[in-house]
């Protein structure tokens, strides 16, 4: 219900869906909740379909609504990432007082989080980026939550994030993450792991049906039996449903109707150029972005088409051993993706000096984010059982579970080369996995390369230092440091 003299606990500005569901989410948990927009109509909407979910205040302007919440103010804000972001924020800012807190719920750029926490800070208030995983759903019944921002602030928000956080074995997935843009950096990678987890189903979608001619509803049914084991996982979930839905109008399968054209938002892009930053490869995350960038190059699909494919060898004639072998080659690529972005969040913590500890991102991610899956518990006990842990891959569980799927993994990608089949996710994963395992990578010859056209300089494998060869005199070597 509305009231107007009601005191509330926290207030939401921004009521389309995402910002309306948590709102709602909080209101059935207890709170009293402000709720403000630009357009009031947003607000009676709300008021008028699920006002009676529990407490809630009605406002329409940014004056009325501070003044319906108590002391310290927390206003969380759910609305488009960037200007409008920042003319929120400062319309805020302007009225309130020091001690105020401000949420950013929305998918804002770490880099804008810091920026915006270091203003905020300046003029007395808590600024907190937190990254909201779940969509629509997880936003009314319980998302991850991913809190930076002053650890001060967390004491008093804290509390009201893990109340409406998806839970798992009763620990919420929500906890403080670390500094400023900490939070919507952590949510950004998961966004890239999100990215790479989608192209690999998608590519062990491509395979069942190119090269086992399976129909969708065949394929439907794989996935169903996948997620009964080490891959249940909330993807794999809704990728059975979406392969089981039939189009209402052609009778078809709806997957079979929707352009092959992947649209993104820009956080996988984000994640890629943050790790090219970093100097941490991120390559399954990578082709991931670039597999929906190719895919939504219409034009140059049309005009490719009829390229010659070269002579491709004969579909695979054991479909159930390939069906497996697609199975773990999936988990394994899946392994490698998860591992790339916890290097990610490891390198991103030493850079802005975070102090992140890896284990809280996979014990908040088991629950309510789209990426949840059952062997998030498993690198939970990874990083408890070494909290240094130099890769994921490393770890026993995940090491013993590649070294079972590489043989899979390699027939896979040979086989897909060998019919025409792109699968770049798959290959690149497992081109990483055999580079981080080698002894001696050509690297060794770019840097003698490198040395011969720019004097970069190298290091030797039987001394210590930085080297020079004099390619342009007499070709003997020289210290350079």
């Amino acid at each position: 219900m509305a009231s107007a003299n009601a005191i509330a606990q926290i207030g939401v500005t921004g009521l389309a869906v995402m910002g309306s569901n948590i709102a709602r989410n909080f209101a059935r948990n207890g709170y009293t909740v402000a709720l403000h927009n630009r357009s009031v109509a947003k607000t009676d909407a709300l008021l008028a379909a699920h006002g009676d979910e529990g407490q809630f205040v009605r406002t329409e302007t940014i004056e009325e609504f501070l003044g319906a919440l108590e002391k310290p103010r927390r206003v969380l804000i759910m609305v488009k990432a960037g200007e409008a972001t920042d003319a929120v924020i400062e319309e805020l800012a302007a009225a309130m007082e020091p001690g105020d807190i401000i949420i950013d719920g929305g998918n804002a750029l770490y880099t804008d989080t810091i920026r915006r926490e270091a203003a905020m800070a300046a003029r007395g208030l808590n600024f907190v980026g937190a990254g909201i995983s779940g969509g629509e759903e997880g936003a009314l019944n319980g998302p991850a939550i991913m809190p930076g921002g002053p650890k001060e602030s967390y004491e008093s928000l804290g509390p009201l994030l893990e109340s409406v956080a998806a839970k798992v074995d009763g620990v919420p997935c929500c906890t403080h993450i670390g500094p400023d843009g900490s939070g919507h950096f952590v949510k950004m990678v998961h966004n890239g792991i999100e990215y790479a987890d989608m192209q690999l189903i998608g590519e062990a979608y491509h395979l069942l049906r190119d090269a086992l001619g399976s129909s969708a509803g065949q394929i439907a049914e794989v996935f169903t039996e996948w997620n009964s084991g080490e891959l249940e996982s909330y993807l794999v979930e809704i990728t059975a449903q979406v392969l089981q839905q039939v189009d209402a109008t052609t009778g078809e399968p709806l997957v079979d109707v929707i352009v092959d054209a992947a649209e993104q938002k820009g956080t996988g892009r984000w994640t890629v150029k943050s790790a090219l930053d970093l100097g941490i490869p991120v390559t399954g995350i990578a082709e991931a972005v670039f597999a929906r960038a190719l895919s939504g190059s219409r034009a140059q699909r049309k005009a490719a088409q009829g390229l010659a494919a070269g002579t491709l060898a004969e579909k695979p004639t054991d479909a159930k051993q390939f069906t497996e072998d697609i199975r773990r080659a999936l988990y394994a690529s899946k392994i490698v993706a998860y591992a790339q972005g916890f290097d990610q969040i490891a390198a991103g913590s030493a850079e802005y000096d975070w102090d992140l500890h890896p284990g809280d991102m996979a014990t908040i991610w088991r629950g309510g984010c789209i990426i949840r899956a059952r062997f998030l518990n498993r690198i939970k006990e990874a990083y408890e059982q070494d909290p240094a842990l130099p890769s994921l891959i490393l770890a026993p569980y995940f090491r013993q579970a590649i070294e079972e799927a590489v043989d899979s993994w390699r027939r896979v990608v040979s086989t897909a080369v060998q019919l025409g089949i792109p699968v770049p996710a798959f290959a690149s994963s497992l081109a990483y996995y055999d580079a981080l395992r080698a002894e001696r990578l050509p690297a060794a010859l770019t840097q003698g390369q490198r040395d011969f056209f720019g004097a970069h300089t190298y290091e030797r494998v039987d001394a210590d230092g930085k080297f020079h060869t004099l390619w342009s005199g007499d070709r003997t070597e020289v210290r350079a440091d």
